[in-house]
Protein backbone atom coordinates (compact mmCIF):
# COMPACT_ATOMS: atom_id res chain seq x y z
CA UNK A 1 0.00 0.00 0.00
CA UNK A 2 3.01 2.58 0.88
CA UNK A 3 3.96 1.59 -3.08
CA UNK A 4 0.57 2.83 -4.43
CA UNK A 5 0.23 5.58 -2.10
CA UNK A 6 4.04 6.96 -3.16
CA UNK A 7 4.20 9.80 -5.84
CA UNK A 8 7.73 9.24 -6.24
CA UNK A 9 8.90 6.14 -7.01
CA UNK A 10 10.60 4.92 -10.33
CA UNK A 11 8.53 1.70 -11.39
CA UNK A 12 6.59 0.12 -14.76
CA UNK A 13 3.14 -0.36 -14.39
CA UNK A 14 1.67 -2.00 -10.89
CA UNK A 15 -1.18 -4.66 -10.27
CA UNK A 16 -1.93 -4.92 -6.74
CA UNK A 17 -3.35 -8.40 -5.63
CA UNK A 18 -4.78 -8.42 -1.85
CA UNK A 19 -6.35 -11.69 -1.08
CA UNK A 20 -8.40 -12.60 2.09
CA UNK A 21 -8.22 -15.57 4.60
CA UNK A 22 -4.47 -16.70 3.71
CA UNK A 23 -4.25 -17.95 7.21
CA UNK A 24 -7.64 -19.95 7.55
CA UNK A 25 -7.45 -21.60 4.09
CA UNK A 26 -6.28 -18.98 0.89
CA UNK A 27 -9.93 -18.62 0.41
CA UNK A 28 -9.13 -15.40 -1.75
CA UNK A 29 -6.41 -16.63 -3.75
CA UNK A 30 -8.52 -19.80 -4.58
CA UNK A 31 -11.20 -17.48 -5.61
CA UNK A 32 -8.84 -15.63 -8.38
CA UNK A 33 -10.61 -15.99 -11.90
CA UNK A 34 -8.73 -16.00 -15.00
CA UNK A 35 -8.76 -12.76 -16.99
CA UNK A 36 -8.17 -10.52 -13.83
CA UNK A 37 -4.72 -9.47 -14.20
CA UNK A 38 -2.64 -8.30 -16.91
CA UNK A 39 1.03 -8.60 -15.61
CA UNK A 40 3.70 -10.76 -16.73
CA UNK A 41 5.33 -10.78 -12.67
CA UNK A 42 4.33 -11.42 -9.45
CA UNK A 43 6.38 -10.33 -6.13
CA UNK A 44 4.43 -12.58 -3.58
CA UNK A 45 5.20 -10.37 -0.88
CA UNK A 46 4.62 -13.14 2.32
CA UNK A 47 7.98 -14.62 3.50
CA UNK A 48 9.43 -14.67 6.66
CA UNK A 49 13.23 -14.40 6.31
CA UNK A 50 14.95 -10.86 4.93
CA UNK A 51 17.57 -11.89 2.68
CA UNK A 52 15.97 -14.93 1.09
CA UNK A 53 14.17 -15.17 -1.77
CA UNK A 54 12.09 -17.66 -2.40
CA UNK A 55 10.86 -19.99 -5.57
CA UNK A 56 8.93 -23.31 -4.37
CA UNK A 57 6.40 -23.97 -1.95
CA UNK A 58 4.41 -26.88 -0.83
CA UNK A 59 0.92 -27.99 -2.01
CA UNK A 60 -1.80 -29.22 0.55
CA UNK A 61 -5.11 -30.40 1.58
CA UNK A 62 -7.18 -30.27 4.54
CA UNK A 63 -8.48 -33.31 6.25
CA UNK A 64 -11.97 -33.52 7.83
CA UNK A 65 -12.42 -36.13 10.01
CA UNK A 66 -15.72 -37.04 11.90
CA UNK A 67 -16.99 -39.51 14.58
CA UNK A 68 -20.66 -39.30 15.09
CA UNK A 69 -21.23 -40.76 19.16
CA UNK A 70 -23.85 -41.25 21.55
CA UNK A 71 -24.41 -39.90 25.01
CA UNK A 72 -24.14 -42.18 28.04
CA UNK A 73 -24.89 -41.55 31.11
CA UNK A 74 -22.01 -40.67 33.67
CA UNK A 75 -21.18 -44.03 35.62
CA UNK A 76 -21.94 -44.30 38.62
CA UNK A 77 -19.58 -42.97 41.54
CA UNK A 78 -17.65 -41.13 39.12
CA UNK A 79 -15.62 -37.84 39.98
CA UNK A 80 -15.01 -35.61 37.22
CA UNK A 81 -11.64 -34.14 36.35
CA UNK A 82 -10.18 -31.21 33.88
CA UNK A 83 -7.03 -32.55 32.07
CA UNK A 84 -4.88 -29.04 30.88
CA UNK A 85 -2.19 -29.48 28.99
CA UNK A 86 -0.75 -25.98 27.96
CA UNK A 87 2.55 -24.07 27.31
CA UNK A 88 3.52 -25.32 24.50
CA UNK A 89 5.02 -23.30 21.76
CA UNK A 90 3.22 -24.48 18.76
CA UNK A 91 4.23 -22.54 15.88
CA UNK A 92 3.48 -22.67 11.36
CA UNK A 93 2.55 -26.09 10.90
CA UNK A 94 4.85 -25.45 7.43
CA UNK A 95 7.25 -23.51 8.44
CA UNK A 96 8.17 -24.75 12.07
CA UNK A 97 7.00 -28.69 11.49
CA UNK A 98 10.40 -29.39 11.02
CA UNK A 99 11.16 -28.48 14.54
CA UNK A 100 10.18 -31.45 16.42
CA UNK A 101 7.79 -29.30 18.88
CA UNK A 102 5.09 -30.87 21.10
CA UNK A 103 1.61 -31.55 18.94
CA UNK A 104 -1.01 -31.04 22.11
CA UNK A 105 -3.65 -33.18 20.23
CA UNK A 106 -1.25 -36.02 20.06
CA UNK A 107 0.05 -35.64 23.64
CA UNK A 108 -3.36 -35.22 25.19
CA UNK A 109 -4.18 -38.52 23.20
CA UNK A 110 -1.60 -40.25 25.06
CA UNK A 111 -2.56 -39.69 28.19
CA UNK A 112 -5.79 -40.47 27.89
CA UNK A 113 -5.19 -44.02 25.82
CA UNK A 114 -3.75 -44.63 29.34
CA UNK A 115 -6.67 -43.60 31.57
CA UNK A 116 -8.90 -45.15 29.40
CA UNK A 117 -7.30 -48.67 29.54
CA UNK A 118 -5.96 -48.08 33.12
CA UNK A 119 -8.45 -45.96 34.96
CA UNK A 120 -11.42 -46.41 33.28
CA UNK A 121 -11.67 -42.68 32.17
CA UNK A 122 -14.34 -41.84 29.91
CA UNK A 123 -14.81 -38.16 28.03
CA UNK A 124 -17.37 -35.84 28.64
CA UNK A 125 -15.83 -32.95 26.50
CA UNK A 126 -12.62 -32.48 24.53
CA UNK A 127 -11.05 -29.44 22.97
CA UNK A 128 -8.02 -29.64 21.50
CA UNK A 129 -6.00 -26.84 19.20
CA UNK A 130 -7.07 -24.05 16.58
CA UNK A 131 -6.27 -23.31 12.93
CA UNK A 132 -5.76 -25.51 10.74
CA UNK A 133 -2.32 -24.54 9.84
CA UNK A 134 -1.17 -23.55 13.41
CA UNK A 135 0.79 -26.58 15.25
CA UNK A 136 -1.33 -26.96 18.48
CA UNK A 137 -0.26 -25.56 21.76
CA UNK A 138 -3.05 -26.79 24.10
CA UNK A 139 -5.91 -29.11 24.79
CA UNK A 140 -8.41 -29.46 27.35
CA UNK A 141 -10.23 -32.50 27.94
CA UNK A 142 -12.78 -33.29 30.58
CA UNK A 143 -12.87 -37.01 31.87
CA UNK A 144 -14.93 -38.99 34.81
CA UNK A 145 -12.75 -42.17 36.89
CA UNK A 146 -14.24 -44.07 39.50
CA UNK A 147 -13.92 -42.30 42.93
CA UNK A 148 -11.66 -44.95 44.00
CA UNK A 149 -9.25 -44.17 41.20
CA UNK A 150 -9.13 -40.26 42.18
CA UNK A 151 -5.81 -40.90 43.34
CA UNK A 152 -4.69 -42.77 40.43
CA UNK A 153 -5.41 -40.80 38.61
CA UNK A 154 -3.72 -37.30 39.56
CA UNK A 155 -0.72 -39.88 40.31
CA UNK A 156 -0.51 -40.71 36.48
CA UNK A 157 -1.17 -36.96 35.07
CA UNK A 158 1.57 -36.13 37.18
CA UNK A 159 4.11 -39.11 36.05
CA UNK A 160 2.70 -38.19 31.97
CA UNK A 161 3.99 -34.18 32.64
CA UNK A 162 7.23 -35.31 33.58
CA UNK A 163 7.28 -37.82 30.44
CA UNK A 164 6.33 -35.18 28.43
CA UNK A 165 9.27 -32.80 29.94
CA UNK A 166 11.68 -34.78 29.44
CA UNK A 167 10.95 -35.96 25.97
CA UNK A 168 10.76 -32.25 24.59
CA UNK A 169 12.85 -30.41 26.85
CA UNK A 170 14.74 -28.66 24.62
CA UNK A 171 11.98 -27.84 22.18
CA UNK A 172 8.99 -27.55 25.12
CA UNK A 173 10.59 -25.94 28.11
CA UNK A 174 7.16 -24.52 29.26
CA UNK A 175 4.97 -27.72 28.65
CA UNK A 176 2.67 -28.31 31.81
CA UNK A 177 0.13 -31.05 32.28
CA UNK A 178 -2.62 -30.06 35.12
CA UNK A 179 -5.23 -31.75 36.08
CA UNK A 180 -8.10 -30.45 38.41
CA UNK A 181 -11.35 -31.36 40.15
CA UNK A 182 -14.50 -30.03 37.99
CA UNK A 183 -18.21 -30.42 38.33
CA UNK A 184 -19.65 -34.12 37.09
CA UNK A 185 -20.95 -33.23 33.63
CA UNK A 186 -24.16 -34.68 32.27
CA UNK A 187 -23.21 -37.26 30.09
CA UNK A 188 -20.33 -38.71 28.54
CA UNK A 189 -19.36 -40.16 25.24
CA UNK A 190 -20.03 -43.98 24.44
CA UNK A 191 -17.40 -46.46 25.29
CA UNK A 192 -17.29 -47.57 21.96
CA UNK A 193 -16.82 -44.10 19.83
CA UNK A 194 -14.25 -43.13 22.36
CA UNK A 195 -12.15 -46.11 21.88
CA UNK A 196 -12.37 -45.77 18.01
CA UNK A 197 -11.38 -41.94 18.42
CA UNK A 198 -8.28 -43.01 21.07
CA UNK A 199 -6.91 -45.34 18.88
CA UNK A 200 -7.52 -43.46 15.58
CA UNK A 201 -6.02 -40.04 16.76
CA UNK A 202 -2.84 -41.97 18.28
CA UNK A 203 -2.50 -44.53 14.60
CA UNK A 204 -2.90 -40.71 12.91
CA UNK A 205 0.48 -39.88 11.21
CA UNK A 206 2.08 -36.29 12.63
CA UNK A 207 4.74 -34.13 12.02
CA UNK A 208 7.58 -34.81 9.42
CA UNK A 209 7.00 -37.82 7.33
CA UNK A 210 9.42 -36.97 4.83
CA UNK A 211 12.95 -34.93 3.66
CA UNK A 212 13.45 -33.50 0.41
CA UNK A 213 15.85 -35.50 -1.34
CA UNK A 214 16.34 -32.74 -3.91
CA UNK A 215 17.36 -29.37 -1.11
CA UNK A 216 19.14 -30.14 1.81
CA UNK A 217 17.07 -29.54 5.08
CA UNK A 218 13.39 -28.97 3.07
CA UNK A 219 10.46 -30.86 4.78
CA UNK A 220 8.93 -32.62 1.37
CA UNK A 221 5.97 -34.38 3.40
CA UNK A 222 4.32 -33.75 6.67
CA UNK A 223 0.68 -33.45 8.51
CA UNK A 224 -0.28 -31.24 11.45
CA UNK A 225 -3.56 -32.58 13.56
CA UNK A 226 -4.41 -29.47 14.07
CA UNK A 227 -7.72 -29.91 16.00
CA UNK A 228 -9.71 -31.91 18.22
CA UNK A 229 -13.98 -30.06 18.68
CA UNK A 230 -16.99 -31.38 20.04
CA UNK A 231 -19.99 -30.13 18.00
CA UNK A 232 -23.47 -31.80 19.57
CA UNK A 233 -23.20 -35.18 18.47
CA UNK A 234 -19.68 -35.26 17.23
CA UNK A 235 -16.34 -34.58 17.46
CA UNK A 236 -14.50 -33.23 14.49
CA UNK A 237 -11.10 -33.76 14.06
CA UNK A 238 -9.24 -30.97 10.76
CA UNK A 239 -5.68 -31.98 9.91
CA UNK A 240 -3.48 -30.01 7.34
CA UNK A 241 -1.17 -32.18 5.32
CA UNK A 242 1.99 -30.53 2.92
CA UNK A 243 4.11 -31.82 0.12
CA UNK A 244 5.80 -30.69 -2.14
CA UNK A 245 5.25 -33.80 -4.13
CA UNK A 246 1.94 -34.17 -5.48
CA UNK A 247 2.12 -38.36 -5.19
CA UNK A 248 3.47 -38.00 -1.72
CA UNK A 249 0.58 -35.62 -0.65
CA UNK A 250 -2.00 -38.11 -1.97
CA UNK A 251 0.11 -41.40 -0.15
CA UNK A 252 -0.33 -39.53 2.99
CA UNK A 253 -3.87 -38.69 2.77
CA UNK A 254 -4.26 -42.69 1.93
CA UNK A 255 -2.66 -43.36 5.39
CA UNK A 256 -4.74 -40.73 7.03
CA UNK A 257 -7.75 -42.38 5.92
CA UNK A 258 -6.65 -45.75 6.94
CA UNK A 259 -5.72 -44.63 10.02
CA UNK A 260 -9.42 -43.15 10.84
CA UNK A 261 -12.01 -45.33 8.37
CA UNK A 262 -11.53 -48.47 10.20
CA UNK A 263 -12.36 -46.72 13.39
CA UNK A 264 -15.94 -45.70 12.16
CA UNK A 265 -15.17 -41.77 11.30
CA UNK A 266 -15.98 -40.43 8.11
CA UNK A 267 -13.53 -39.17 6.25
CA UNK A 268 -13.05 -36.17 3.62
CA UNK A 269 -10.66 -33.92 1.98
CA UNK A 270 -10.96 -30.97 1.09
CA UNK A 271 -9.55 -27.36 0.07
CA UNK A 272 -6.54 -28.98 -2.06
CA UNK A 273 -3.79 -26.97 -3.83
CA UNK A 274 -1.39 -27.43 -5.83
CA UNK A 275 2.30 -26.86 -4.87
CA UNK A 276 4.95 -24.23 -6.88
CA UNK A 277 7.60 -25.83 -8.93
CA UNK A 278 10.56 -24.01 -8.64
CA UNK A 279 11.83 -21.77 -12.11
CA UNK A 280 15.62 -21.33 -11.93
CA UNK A 281 15.87 -19.69 -15.16
CA UNK A 282 13.09 -17.27 -14.13
CA UNK A 283 14.08 -13.25 -15.21
CA UNK A 284 12.78 -12.05 -11.94
CA UNK A 285 15.32 -14.23 -9.73
CA UNK A 286 17.90 -13.20 -11.56
CA UNK A 287 17.11 -9.45 -11.73
CA UNK A 288 16.23 -10.05 -7.83
CA UNK A 289 19.65 -11.82 -7.11
CA UNK A 290 21.60 -8.99 -8.49
CA UNK A 291 19.91 -5.79 -7.30
CA UNK A 292 20.57 -7.51 -3.58
CA UNK A 293 23.92 -8.06 -4.08
CA UNK A 294 24.61 -4.40 -5.25
CA UNK A 295 22.43 -3.03 -2.73
CA UNK A 296 23.67 -5.11 -0.02
CA UNK A 297 27.29 -6.49 -0.96
CA UNK A 298 25.77 -10.30 -0.74
CA UNK A 299 23.81 -12.62 -2.72
CA UNK A 300 20.42 -13.57 -1.13
CA UNK A 301 19.90 -17.73 -0.44
CA UNK A 302 17.55 -19.04 -2.61
CA UNK A 303 14.59 -21.46 -1.13
CA UNK A 304 11.94 -23.11 -1.20
CA UNK A 305 9.23 -22.91 1.38
CA UNK A 306 7.79 -26.31 3.39
CA UNK A 307 4.59 -24.00 3.61
CA UNK A 308 1.52 -23.11 1.51
CA UNK A 309 2.13 -20.03 -0.56
CA UNK A 310 -0.50 -18.65 -2.39
CA UNK A 311 1.78 -18.57 -5.35
CA UNK A 312 0.96 -22.19 -6.31
CA UNK A 313 -2.54 -21.35 -6.36
CA UNK A 314 -2.20 -17.85 -8.44
CA UNK A 315 0.07 -19.55 -11.02
CA UNK A 316 -2.72 -22.84 -11.14
CA UNK A 317 -4.58 -19.77 -12.78
CA UNK A 318 -2.28 -17.77 -14.64
CA UNK A 319 0.77 -20.12 -15.41
CA UNK A 320 2.40 -17.22 -17.53
CA UNK A 321 3.59 -15.55 -14.54
CA UNK A 322 7.06 -15.05 -13.19
CA UNK A 323 6.98 -15.49 -9.75
CA UNK A 324 9.11 -15.15 -7.00
CA UNK A 325 8.16 -14.46 -2.71
CA UNK A 326 10.02 -12.33 0.29
CA UNK A 327 9.68 -10.79 3.03
CA UNK A 328 10.53 -9.29 6.36
CA UNK A 329 11.87 -11.61 9.24
CA UNK A 330 8.89 -12.91 10.75
CA UNK A 331 8.84 -15.27 13.75
CA UNK A 332 5.97 -17.50 15.57
CA UNK A 333 3.42 -16.65 13.09
CA UNK A 334 -0.06 -17.83 13.23
CA UNK A 335 0.39 -18.06 17.25
CA UNK A 336 -0.28 -15.27 20.07
CA UNK A 337 3.71 -14.76 20.08
CA UNK A 338 3.77 -13.96 16.22
CA UNK A 339 6.42 -11.01 15.80
CA UNK A 340 8.07 -9.09 13.07
CA UNK A 341 11.76 -8.12 13.09
CA UNK A 342 11.98 -4.44 12.58
CA UNK A 343 15.17 -3.45 11.19
CA UNK A 344 14.73 -5.95 8.64
CA UNK A 345 11.29 -4.06 7.30
CA UNK A 346 13.14 -1.41 6.32
CA UNK A 347 15.91 -3.43 4.07
CA UNK A 348 12.85 -5.38 2.97
CA UNK A 349 11.82 -2.07 1.59
CA UNK A 350 14.68 -0.88 0.07
CA UNK A 351 15.28 -3.86 -1.82
CA UNK A 352 11.10 -3.58 -3.19
CA UNK A 353 11.69 -0.07 -4.22
CA UNK A 354 14.94 -1.17 -6.29
CA UNK A 355 13.05 -3.95 -7.50
CA UNK A 356 10.27 -2.60 -8.71
CA UNK A 357 12.65 0.39 -10.43
CA UNK A 358 14.86 -2.59 -12.37
CA UNK A 359 12.20 -5.16 -13.12
CA UNK A 360 12.50 -6.77 -16.18
CA UNK A 361 9.29 -5.76 -18.47
CA UNK A 362 8.52 -6.84 -21.36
Amino acid sequence: MAVLQSKDLQHGPIEALFTIDEETGMTGAFGLKPGLLDGEILLNLDSEDEGEIYVGCAGGIDANITYTYKKEDVPQNSVAFKLSLTGLKGGHSGMEIILGRGNANKLMNRFLKYAHKKLHARIAHIDGGSLRNAIPRESFVTITVPQELEKDLIAAVKEFETIYRNEYANTEPDLKFMVEKTSKPEKVIDKFTQTNLIHGIYACPNGVVRMSDAIPGLVETSNNLASVKMNNDTIQIACLLRSSVDTAKKDLSEAIESAFVPTGAKVEFTGGYPGWKPNMNSAILKEAREVYNKKFGKIPEIKAIHAGLECGLLAGVYPHLDMISFGPTIRYPHSPDEEVHIPTVQKFWDFLVELLKNAPIK
